[in-house]
């Protein structure tokens, strides 16, 4: 059990922040997070946060994977003051951090995003981790499913995953597992390149387009300079930035803003579009 005072980390706004989708409140206060093959139960009250794991686990992976390291408040400090909307999303975001997730987790997530809403979406993952994943029983007996590897579903029929709610997105998923295990893809290569040329590699899968790119590039690679542009974005950003968004203000941060900005208008504005994170819905 590792206790730690955090500022500027809230596990309730990251899992609504629609980064990650195996992140669910299983008891009121305590959130489950399922990375890959790992598991941990985490809780808070107010900056004290609570990580049910061994010191050696929250050093080598869920420190990391949490963003724990960085200054969030930095951020918002260098916010415009004469940017009321920005300052106001981000005074009710303050709590989200990028996380740092597997690059592999993160194609198939986001391929199957798309058209989506968050029940869905958290639905399709579960089923395919219950059928192609591995099932772990840790060592305080807590039962799950890893995160399927590439060639448990290369060698699928292009349509195997719409039994698992995916739908026309089947194939792309399909196809991406195809392309890694034929070296088509070269995951480790990506995991190296910068932020341009992540981008341009990842919109070479089948059926990935720029929204989905920018998404894997900000959530899996950690480029924080990605601005992924969704339906809530969008609207924003007529409305409130005309000119468009003043990336050279925030250059190499952006992403850290788009999601103080996307939790503000899917999860505080819009309520209605996005209940408790374990029930919730909104667009992606």
């Amino acid at each position: 059990m590792i206790t730690r005072q955090i500022p500027n980390l809230s596990f309730s706004q990251i899992c609504q922040s629609g980064q990650c989708f195996r992140m669910t409140e299983c008891r009121p206060g305590v959130y489950e997070v399922i990375a890959g093959d790992r598991r941990l139960e985490v809780s808070q009250q107010q900056e004290t946060c609570v990580f049910d794991c061994s010191q050696r686990d929250f050093d080598e992976f869920w420190s990391g994977y949490f963003d724990l390291e960085r200054d969030y408040g930095a951020y918002i400090d260098q916010i415009n003051p004469r940017d009321s909307y920005l300052l106001q999303a981000a005074a009710c975001g303050s709590g989200i951090r990028i996380l740092k997730q597997d690059l592999w987790e993160m194609i198939v997530t986001f391929l199957i995003s798309q058209q989506n809403n968050i029940v869905r979406i958290r639905r399709c993952i579960d089923n395919i981790c219950r059928e192609y994943g591995c099932s772990i029983t840790d060592e305080k007996g807590h039962a799950y499913y890893a995160f399927p590897r590439p060639e448990a579903l290369a060698e699928l029929p292009e349509d195997a995953l719409m039994a698992c709610n995916l739908g026309y997105r089947s194939k792309y998923v399909v196809r991406a597992a195809k392309a890694v295990v034929s070296g088509a893809f070269d995951l480790h290569a990506v995991e190296q390149m910068n932020y341009r040329q992540s981008r341009e590699a990842l919109l070479t899968l089948f059926g990935a387009g720029e929204k989905v790119a920018d998404c894997i590039c900000l959530f899996a690679l950690h480029h924080l300079e990605a601005f992924p542009i969704d339906t809530h974005i969008r609207q924003a950003l007529d409305q409130h930035y005309k000119r468009g968004f003043p990336n050279r203000r925030y250059q190499g941060h952006q992403g850290i803003l788009q999601q103080y900005i996307f939790y503000y208008e899917s999860a505080v504005k819009r309520p209605d579009r996005q209940r408790a994170c374990t029930r919730g819905c909104q667009d992606i």
